[in-house]
């Protein structure tokens, strides 16, 4: 982040970084899913479940943003029977860090969700 010194070491500007971060894994599902799937690989089906409240077009939707952007790969298992994987890219996977710093300071600084968070 960008600070002025003239200002009391305030913030000058908007961090154009930080912004496009939070517009993006701040949509409903992304930050949540990239970060359900930094337990490992998952198929549609194990995260729907993972996902209590998710649709399964909203799913389906999200998962094809974050492979378009590289954070997920989708892989075809052989059948019978016939599956879909998805698991985090080396550039998703390069987020863990940055989602578990989050999560720590949510459990740390935010009130429970009555329902779980999920």
């Amino acid at each position: 982040m960008t600070v002025d010194p003239q200002l009391g070491g305030g913030p000058r500007a908007c961090d154009g970084g930080v912004a496009r971060a939070f517009a993006f894994l701040g949509k409903r599902w992304n930050g949540v899913l990239l970060g359900t799937l930094a337990n490992g690989p998952a198929g549609f089906a194990e995260l729907t479940r993972a996902l209590p409240g998710i649709s399964e077009s909203v799913l389906s939707d999200r998962l094809g943003e974050l492979a378009r952007v590289g954070l997920v790969s989708r892989a075809v298992r052989e059948g019978p029977p016939l599956g879909v994987s998805y698991q985090l890219t080396e550039r998703g996977a390069a987020l863990v860090p940055a989602l578990e710093a989050l999560a720590r300071w949510a459990h740390d600084h935010l009130p429970a969700e009555p329902t779980g968070g999920c």
